[in-house]
């Protein structure tokens, strides 16, 4: 994990409540939910099989969009 980003990441885990349990923290980012940019700055798309069941997920026309923090963070700045 990169150092430069570490002060902002545990910023947003202190701010929110994962219930998958910051598994993706925990891996080092190798472990992520499956979800692509869309060019917006706060949400992705996305791409998980059963997406209905993560409480970042949230259903937009035809596909579901993730507005997790962590992930779009990730996203954003580690292109990951």
């Amino acid at each position: 994990m990169l150092e430069e980003y570490e002060t902002e990441i545990e910023k947003i885990i202190g701010e929110i409540n994962c219930t998958k349990g910051f598994k993706c923290y925990e891996s080092g980012f190798k472990i992520l939910c499956n979800a692509r940019d869309i060019g917006i700055d706060s949400l992705l798309e996305c791409l998980e099989m059963e997406p209905y069941t993560c409480k970042f997920s949230f259903p937009f026309a035809l596909m579901y969009l993730c507005k997790c923090p962590l992930r779009v963070y990730v996203a954003n700045k580690i292109n990951k």
